[in-house]
């Protein structure tokens, strides 16, 4: 395990684009990236504090505001409007090798609000936005697999990762379980090229590669809360992970615990994000 960059505020988003590591620090309200040297930038400043990136096709970056409920371009304009789906804090996004965006809406006001169910909204590459699945656990990370047709998403709240079948037009349907996760809080994921899913699970501490069905494969131990992780280098088989002391505020205390340290993976990044 390798530290690649430290005293960031609050990591979550990791995402391997263009040689470089691309991630939102939510503490600090900013976006940026590290090349693997370390050095590193901040790309844009997002006052409603970011979550999920991505990139269509075109090239265009693509930033989840969480607080005012808008879906940015990396020069923030607004390219879609979130809020007359739902009013409530938004989280992690991918977007599809079709341009298509998912991000999951957590459903209540955290971490003080009373707990409900949340959703998942589709912004498709016209801006046009709808809900595509409700009554989820805390909708966290979201992964599509390389050929497009299925979603998997981390609920945090229910302890599992759930799959969903993508139709030609992006709506969602036949709604699964891909795998429990015991007593795991999953956080960001990502695949592999072994049709394996790697969550961040911030109560304990780790980072856990699983296969469908819930058979664990691989276990990463670290000092703090796992966030999110992404594979990305060269090859893609180095796994990026966000970490950061946690704290019931949800964002820290001011004290930028928030690190992302590298781990070598048996298999490399496929799919989305």
């Amino acid at each position: 395990m390798e530290t690649l960059l430290t005293g960031l505020a609050f990591g979550e988003s990791p995402r391997w684009h263009d040689n470089r590591l691309w991630y939102s620090d939510m503490g600090a309200h900013e976006v940026g990236a590290v090349d693997l040297d370390g050095v590193h930038e901040i790309v844009a400043r997002v006052p409603g504090m970011p979550m999920g990136t991505g990139w269509l096709p075109d090239g265009r970056m693509l930033i989840v505001s969480s607080r005012d409920g808008r879906l940015l371009t990396g020069s923030l304009d607004t390219f879609a409007d979130l809020s007359g789906v739902s009013g409530y804090p938004w989280s992690d996004m991918v977007v599809d090798g079709r341009g298509n965006a998912y991000i999951g809406n957590i459903g209540f006001d955290f971490p003080d609000g009373e707990v409900r169910p949340g959703i998942v909204a589709l912004v498709t590459p016209d801006g046009s936005v709808q809900q595509v699945a409700d009554d989820v656990a805390f909708p966290n990370g979201i992964a599509v697999t390389p050929d497009n047709r299925t979603l998997i998403l981390a609920e945090s709240y229910a302890a599992r990762l759930t799959a969903f079948d993508i139709a030609p037009d992006g709506t969602l349907s036949g709604r699964r379980v891909w795998a429990h996760l015991g007593e795991a809080a999953p956080d960001g994921i990502c695949l592999d090229a072994e049709g394996a899913v790697w969550y961040a699970d911030v109560p304990n501490a780790r980072c856990v590669r699983v296969r469908e069905g819930g058979e664990v494969l691989d276990t990463v131990e670290l000092d703090r809360g796992c966030f999110a992780c992404a594979l990305g280098g060269p090859d893609g088989r180095t796994l990026f992970i966000m970490a950061a002391e946690w704290s019931p505020s949800g964002l820290g205390d001011g004290a930028r615990t928030g690190k992302i340290v590298t781990v070598d993976a048996p298999a490399p990044g496929v799919g989305w994000p």
